[in-house]
């Protein structure tokens, strides 16, 4: 099969195949434990945890029913509901406040924007922890214990600061002759981001609101700190709570597990094909 071919060609070959098993080895390291998942939430209930990795029961051995368990021990829609709910408003947020900033620092002078690129990059070394106790107290303060709003209060200003960088680094990439072409034409700078940046920026829009979506829909601490009422709790907690009914009945907590998960993936799998294209090339790109 090599006859004919060039070092070149033999060179790419094996990079080639190298590339593919790499590929073939993350995959594999990733999947399995989702099988794993899968085939512990099915066993019967009562059993104890497996000694070693198994795979999917026989069909007369799985047990469907331990997912409507799930929903008889714990209010799981309301909870999927609340979580839901976030998301829907956290993510829009998002997506407008940190594209809003990000085109604000494309539109500044290199100056400015490298001194806020600055900031932004060493506000993102704070680690999360330093900020629950400063939140919890201003929340108390104007009310939002127990509230909410005060889930998604983040979104009001971006999220996280890597976000207003991918906005950053998207609009940076527009040539800037396409934003004076439009002020030229009479566009103000509203105008200019909406119609203009945010269309050439449909990539980042999408990893954006994934990323954003994936991170308030998986976040606990949160709300275990500024949720008290049941009826307002979010899946985590959901999870949390079904652990805390029995610590030992693994089909029913990987069966919660499961259906938590489940919602991430088919995220993912609808958007992957646009927010792959943000790591082609070289480096992240906009368009």
């Amino acid at each position: 099969m090599t006859i004919g071919m060039n070092p070149g060609q033999l060179r790419r070959r094996g990079l080639l195949t190298a590339r593919q098993v790499a590929a073939l080895t993350i995959a594999v390291a990733l999947v399995l434990p989702l099988v794993w998942m899968v085939a512990l939430s099915v066993r019967e209930i009562g059993r104890p945890l497996p000694r070693q990795l198994e795979g999917i029961p026989r069909p007369a051995e799985i047990h469907w029913e331990n997912y409507g368990e799930v929903f008889g021990l714990i209010d799981f829609a309301r909870f999927a509901a609340n979580s839901g709910l976030v998301v829907l408003i956290a993510t829009p947020l998002t997506l407008v406040t940190a594209s809003m900033a990000g085109f604000a620092l494309a539109q500044i002078s290199q100056r400015w924007r490298l001194r806020l690129t600055g900031l932004s990059l060493a506000a993102l070394m704070i680690p999360i922890t330093a900020v629950w106790l400063p939140r919890f107290v201003l929340y108390k303060e104007v009310g939002l214990i127990d509230n909410r709003l005060s889930l998604v209060v983040p979104a009001f200003t971006g999220t996280s600061p890597a976000f207003v960088l991918l906005f950053l680094w998207a609009f940076l990439r527009v040539p800037r002759e396409v934003y004076e072409a439009a002020r030229l034409d009479g566009a103000g700078a509203v105008r200019v981001w909406l119609g203009i940046a945010m269309p050439l920026a449909r990539p980042t829009i999408v990893a954006v609101a994934v990323l954003a979506a994936v991170y308030y829909y998986s976040a606990f601490i949160e709300p275990l700190l500024y949720i008290n009422s049941t009826d307002k709790m979010t899946l985590p907690l959901a999870l949390n709570a079904l652990l805390q009914l029995d610590r030992s009945n693994w089909p029913l907590l990987m069966a919660g597990t499961v259906m938590v998960t489940v919602p991430v993936m088919v995220l993912f799998a609808l958007a992957q094909r646009v927010f792959l294209q943000q790591y082609r090339g070289s480096g992240w790109l906009g368009r």
